[in-house]
């Protein structure tokens, strides 16, 4: 089993669309109309932005977080960059890498996390 498709809420499609495309650094893979409905590919996995969808926490991998915040102008961070630990092992990351999060404020008012795995 896989993951699919993540849905996102989002009010505004071109405002979300427009916000999305910066922060992942990509355009969206498929757009509808009807019903209105926006697209993105993340690594094989769809991020679907729609109106009718809940608001969902969604964690993105980042190469480094305080580049990508640097990336988004007038991103709203909730949280700012912090290690919240170490991986020891290949359990939940590579091993001998610290895990980078922060939490910022989609254009729509959702959380979304950024997590980067570096070297200390």
């Amino acid at each position: 089993m896989k993951l699919l498709q993540i849905a996102q809420h989002a009010v505004d499609l071109d405002r979300a669309a427009t916000f999305y495309a910066t922060l992942l650094d990509a355009e969206p893979v498929a757009r509808f109309d009807d019903p209105e409905l926006v697209f993105f590919d993340l690594d094989g996995v769809r991020l679907l932005l729609d109106r009718s969808a809940p608001s969902a926490l969604v964690y993105l991998e980042v190469d480094n977080v305080h580049e990508t915040l640097e990336r988004v102008p007038g991103i709203e961070v909730v949280t700012a960059p912090h290690v919240i630990f170490r991986h020891d092992d290949d359990t939940l990351g590579p091993a001998g890498y610290d895990e980078w999060q922060a939490f910022v404020r989609d254009s729509e008012g959702n959380a979304v996390g950024l997590v980067a795995f570096q070297r200390p």
